[in-house]
C-alpha cells in the first residue's frame, strides 16, 4: 500500500453568477483531472470583482468567510473563479486556513525570461495594482475583450446564453491584436477564468504558448500534493 496522504479536493471560490459554464470553464468540475469542490460567494458578482476600484473590505470579507467554509469541507487549497481577484492574493493568503492561488496572473512572476502579454475580460479595469499584487510587471502588455462583445454580454453582464463560436472569434481577434500591438510578446496569459475553452484556437492562431487558470490550478494542486507527501 502507498503511504501517500489522501488526495483532498481543491476548493474554488465562485462568484455569484448565472451564466453557462462549459467544459474548460473554471466553474465546471469536468474541467479538472483532480477533485474539486465549489462554493458560491453569495452577493459577490462579476461587477464586484471586475473593477478598477472594488469595495476591497467587502470582497475580502466574503473571500475569507468562504475560504474558511471550504477548508472546513476538506479543501487542501483554494482557487477562485475570477482573475481580477489577484488583487487579494496576499490578503487572502494571510487569513485563509489553506494555501491560495487567486489568479492566472500568478503565472507571470515565474516567466521572467519571457515577454508575456495578457488577454483580459476588461482592459480598462485591469490596473497596475492587480499586477503588483501577484509580483508581475506593471507594464505587462494587455488587450481586453470589447465592451460590447458577445463575451461581455454573457460573462460581464451575467447573460443566460453563450455563443461559443462568437466568443472564440473574439478571443482570437484579441490575441491577434495583442501580438500586432506588441510584437515582442512570445507568451500569452489568459486573465479570465472563462477563457480556457478557447485556448486551443488561440494557440493555433498565434503560434505561441498560452497559459490559463486551469494550468495554474493544476500546478498548484501538484505542489500541494508534493508538500503533503513530504510531511512536516
Amino acid at each position: 500500500m502507498s503511504d501517500r496522504p489522501p488526495r483532498g479536493p481543491l476548493g474554488i471560490l465562485m462568484l455569484d453568477t448565472r451564466f453557462p459554464r462549459i467544459v474548460g470553464d473554471v466553474g465546471n468540475a469536468a474541467s479538472y483531472d483532480f477533485p474539486v469542490i465549489f462554493r458560491t460567494m453569495e452577493g459577490i458578482g462579476s461587477a464586484d470583482a471586475v473593477a478598477a476600484h472594488p469595495d476591497r473590505p467587502r470582497v475580502l470579507a466574503a473571500l475569507k468567510a468562504n475560504a474558511e467554509a471550504l477548508a472546513a469541507e476538506g479543501a487542501v487549497g483554494l482557487g477562485t473563479s475570477c482573475g481580477f481577484l489577484a488583487l487579494y492574493q496576499d490578503d487572502l493568503a494571510a487569513v485563509s486556513p489553506v494555501p491560495v492561488a487567486t489568479s492566472a496572473l500568478l503565472h507571470i512572476r515565474g516567466m521572467k525570461d519571457r515577454k508575456v502579454g495578457v488577454i483580459t475580460a476588461s482592459a480598462k479595469n485591469l490596473t497596475p495594482a492587480h499586477f503588483a499584487a501577484v509580483g508581475a510587471p506593471a507594464d505587462t502588455p494587455v488587450v481586453g475583450l470589447p465592451e460590447e462583445s458577445s463575451f461581455a454580454g454573457t460573462f460581464l453582464r451575467n447573460g443566460l446564453t453563450l455563443d461559443r463560436e462568437a466568443v472564440e472569434h473574439e478571443v482570437v481577434a484579441a490575441g491577434l491584436e495583442l501580438v500586432a500591438e506588441h510584437p515582442a510578446v512570445d507568451t500569452v496569459v489568459l486573465e479570465c477564468t472563462n477563457l480556457p475553452p478557447y485556448k486551443p484556437a488561440l494557440e493555433k492562431a498565434l503560434g505561441l504558448p498560452v497559459f490559463d487558470v486551469l494550468d495554474l490550478l493544476k500546478d498548484f494542486y501538484v505542489s500541494l500534493e508534493r508538500r503533503a507527501s513530504a510531511g512536516p
